[in-house]
């Protein structure tokens, strides 16, 4: 159909058990013997059974799911037994290839094709063939456990059973009235896989889609409207149906899926010529209903995780973003309270250059001599010497060079790092107000700052290093230095 190609892709091999049980009626009913001797005129070839042991079965000749169907042909136990399986094994998936299909050839003769409902027609499956080219006797095949059946397989996945004729078994061992009871199991009288256009409710399969159902029933107006009859069942996605969910065929509201129920022994009375015991409930939807349950449990709890994931990272953005704004805040009041001062006049520049030679940094003595021990200074001991001037007083840089750095200095306070010509550097601490700026040229004896008591200070004074680097630890005595280029101090 038109709208096929928005559902699943048809899959061929998904097993629709046909439901193969047989009950007896009358007392007069006698189920089919044991023989080799059946006529052709009700056979069909091994080809045409192997196409329905690929539809029922995936091929698999010795499968036992454990929902009640058993062998490549997907036998119920008692119709092994009627006939005749259990001349070679218990149940068919201990039987070989052969001899399900001698009993098979049995059940197409008793019942026809439509013991196969879904897959006898895919198959070819007719009766009047030649007989198979198999032969049955032989052992049979070693015991193999049931494997567990998956969700989406339904014990009831089959559709309807059938029931022998009063004549099927005439003249084959009629007992005094007690007819051969076989257990059918109860379940809806139009099952799911009944013929086309004769069933109310469908329970959905492993492999089907809206497109497969509404035309398997000839639903008019194609899986629109069957989805449309089915919308609370289905769900808003019709693209997705569960095995185990029923849907009405005919337009009305579909139902929930029932409970598996339990097994039964189904007798009628001896009068009934051709009872009808319906097909199983399956456990598969009881399966279904419980996968569902579970599905949506751990949606909620998936979706709970990701809701406190999500409150999780947005507390955490929004501490972090408070934490940059403070940052931020607290950069910018640094960078408000750089002193400035406006540069000398040129008269005032020229007299503050030297000429060249190395200069003292201030007019004044030293106080606090470079290498004082204590625990005053992080290294253990004065990496500098101070010069005792107050608040104000010009300093100057020692000789001509480049000026490194020139700004806040953390326990420095405001500092200027002037590198030199023989790749020594003057550091300057404590400054209350800075002339010069980082990149900048600077000759020797011209004013680069003024002192005060920012940072680390007990006072106001002048802290000053020479380093054989720019940055803290690389000291060197400052007035060894001054006093090698010929500074008096």
């Amino acid at each position: 159909m038109a709208a096929r190609g928005r559902h699943r892709r048809y899959q061929p091999n998904r097993i629709n058990r046909a439901s193969l049980t047989v009950t007896a009626g009358g007392a007069g009913l006698a189920l089919p013997l044991i023989g080799t001797g059946a006529g052709t005129a009700h056979a069909a070839p091994v080809g045409d059974w192997n196409k329905v042991a690929a539809c029922e079965s995936g091929n698999d000749w010795d499968v036992n799911t454990g929902n009640g169907f058993y062998g490549g042909l997907q036998f119920t136990a008692s119709t092994w037994k009627a006939y005749g399986g259990a001349a070679y094994a218990d149940r068919a998936d201990h039987a070989t290839k052969g001899q399900q299909i001698t009993v098979a050839e049995k059940v197409l003769k008793g019942q026809g094709p439509g013991a196969w409902p879904q897959c006898a027609p895919r198959a070819g499956l007719a009766r009047g063939g030649p007989a198979p080219d198999v032969r049955p006797a032989g052992n049979a095949r070693p015991v193999r456990a049931a494997t567990a059946a998956p969700a989406t397989k339904t014990e009831a996945a089959a559709g309807s059973t059938r029931t022998a004729g009063a004549g099927a078994g005439a003249g084959a061992g009629a007992g005094a009235g007690d007819a051969e009871r076989t257990k059918a199991r109860t379940g809806p009288a139009t099952t799911p896989q009944s013929k086309a256009g004769t069933a109310e409710m469908y329970t959905v399969v492993h492999g089907d889609t809206l497109s497969d159902i509404a035309e398997s029933a000839r639903i008019g107006g194609g899986w629109q409207r069957l989805y449309a009859a089915n919308r609370e069942t289905v769900g808003a996605d019709p693209d997705v149906i569960l095995p185990g969910q029923r849907l009405s065929l005919t337009g009305g509201r579909a139902v929930p899926a029932p409970h598996p129920p339990r097994e039964r022994e189904s007798a009628k009375g001896s009068d009934a010529k051709s009872g009808s015991a319906r097909g199983n409930s399956s456990a598969r939807e009881a399966a279904a209903a419980k996968a569902r349950e579970t599905r949506e449990a751990a949606k909620e709890r998936e979706a709970a995780k990701k809701r406190e994931a999500a409150k999780k990272a947005e507390a955490a953005a929004k501490a972090e973003a408070a934490k940059k704004a403070e940052e931020a805040k607290k950069s910018a009041a640094k960078k408000r309270d750089v002193p400035k001062e406006q540069p000398a006049s040129r008269g005032q520049a020229a007299r503050t250059v030297s000429s060249g030679a190395v200069t003292a940094p201030v007019a004044a003595s030293p106080t606090t001599a470079y290498r004082s021990a204590g625990g005053s200074w992080s290294k253990g001991y004065h990496t500098g010497v101070d010069f005792p001037v107050s608040t104000g007083t010009s300093v100057k840089a020692i000789e001509a060079g480049r000026v490194v750095s020139a700004g806040w200095g953390g326990s420095y306070g405001y500092e200027v790092v002037i590198k030199h010509a023989d790749g020594k550097y003057s550091q300057y601490g404590h400054l209350s107000a800075l002339t010069v700026r980082a990149g900048q040229q600077v000759s020797s004896g011209q004013r680069i700052a003024r002192s005060g008591s920012t940072g680390n200070a007990t006072g106001p004074h002048l802290h000053f290093e020479v380093r054989s680097g720019p940055g803290f630890g690389s000291d060197v005595d400052p007035l060894a230095y001054l006093r090698a280029h010929g500074v008096k101090i």
